[in-house]
């Protein structure tokens, strides 16, 4: 399904197979669906993907009360289409396995080994299609002594030592180690998972194969602590929580101000003159504790206090006024609410709504009556900006099973074969 003169999205030629619920696995095929992949979810019936009825938040209704569709299944299941398949049934395993041979690409992330007993692991169904680009998405990698284990965003995120770096120190008000606001362990993996499998399409380009992409939250979550990781490999040294500070750079964090707080991210000497100049102490740029990088971050403790003094002289907006047009990167510490309300942020776009067509169909027994009573939904768009092939949104977040119907029938399947798959609960 393309929109009318547009140009086809850059991955208009891949189908995708999307096993996975819950986050990472979703994030991912919403990246490729988003650049035109035609993806298809694969649900439990009745149930769904957990992340259905993960809330509050729910989707607000035509009559403003809450529905039963929680809003966190929509941040990641844009532009794809919905099945709803029984993989415990033998029949069910033999629609995914059809599935499978004309698909490009499956995401799953199922316990390791999940899959093997209904006959949809890699081997299998290399053996029907070579060409699969087969993901595998766990917590903890297809081998290793936690290979079994579940794993979960919260968890990867103290096991990997991200939380002893994040939050405040143990002796300030509130310190203690503390998780990210989002699950950016299960947001990482889906964008590694989406590289890793353009990069084997790229790949199957040259050799006419596919291959299995083991992708573990562990490894992702490791590999993005980034510096703070290669401090420490090299030098032994465990860095500390510093709340909004930098290890590396200062002044780098949040500063008071006269009606709140404000960010100063300053990550050079040309900047900290300027921003010395502009607040009125220009002697702080010849201090020889502080004339370069080093020395500031040596003499943390002297010059943090100091500039915290300046800073509450003045609000924010002032700040912020004064110091954008010195190249001096100086922002506020929004709300959502306020960060949706910037102006930069509503000139690029980055709210989507979609239109909701009115859904009501029965996906087995009539009593499992799937319905949608909100006529839109708003989601943050892509940040990925094709110039040749910019993203579209073709379909918003599917009801469950929405179109069950519609992919069975591309699958080769007439009117009675489904009618008698629904009424054996199998679809």
């Amino acid at each position: 399904m393309t929109l009318p003169n547009t140009p086809q999205g850059a991955l208009s030629h891949l189908k995708v197979l999307d096993l996975s619920r819950v986050l990472a696995g979703p994030w991912c095929t919403q990246m490729l669906a988003d650049m035109g992949a035609d993806v298809v979810k694969v649900e439990r019936p009745v149930a769904g993907d957990d992340t259905r009825h993960w809330g509050p938040p729910f989707m607000p209704g035509a009559d403003g009360r809450p529905t039963q569709d929680a809003i966190y299944f929509t941040a990641c299941n844009r532009n794809k289409r919905s099945i709803t398949i029984d993989m415990a049934k033998e029949e069910g395993q033999a629609l995914i396995r059809q599935m499978a041979v004309q698909s490009d690409i499956l995401v799953e992330n199922f316990k390791v080994g999940g899959l093997a007993h209904y006959g949809l692991d890699y081997a299998s169904l290399k053996a029907l299609n070579p060409r699969l680009i087969y993901c595998s998405i766990t917590g903890f990698g297809q081998t290793g002594p936690y290979a079994e284990r579940a794993g979960y965003d919260l968890m990867i995120q103290a096991m990997s030592g991200m939380m002893s770096i994040t939050g405040r120190a143990d002796g300030e008000p509130g310190g203690g180690p503390q998780r990210a606001g989002v699950a950016i362990t299960d947001v990482f993996t889906g964008i590694y998972a989406t590289s890793a499998i353009l990069a084997a399409v790229e790949m199957r380009h040259r050799t006419g194969e596919g291959q299995h992409i083991d992708m573990a939250l562990l490894d992702v979550g490791m590999a993005i602590l980034a510096n703070q990781a290669a401090g420490f490999i090299n030098t032994g040294a465990e860095p500390q929580r510093m709340g909004n500070a930098h290890p590396s750079l200062v002044p780098y964090q949040d500063f008071p101000t006269l009606d709140g707080a404000m960010l100063l991210a300053i990550g050079n000497d040309g900047q900290f003159a300027r921003f010395c100049q502009a607040a009125g102490r220009p002697e702080w740029a010849q201090d020889p504790r502080f004339t370069t990088n080093t020395r500031r971050v040596e003499n943390r403790s002297t010059l943090i206090p100091l500039m915290m003094e300046v800073t509450r002289t003045r609000s924010t907006d002032a700040w912020i006024a004064l110091l954008e047009d010195k190249a001096v990167p100086c922002g506020p510490i929004n709300t959502l609410a306020r960060a949706f309300a910037d102006p930069q942020v509503q000139a690029r776009g980055l709210v989507q709504n979609q239109r909701v067509a009115p859904v009501k169909y029965a996906r087995a027994a009539p009593e499992t009556i799937a319905t949608v009573s909100y006529e839109s939904i708003r989601t943050v768009a892509s940040p990925i900006r094709l110039s040749a092939a910019p993203v579209q949104l073709r379909y918003p977040p599917p009801a469950l099973g929405e179109h069950t119907q519609v992919v069975l029938t591309e699958l080769g399947l007439d009117a009675g074969q489904i009618q008698d798959l629904q009424a054996r609960g199998i679809v």
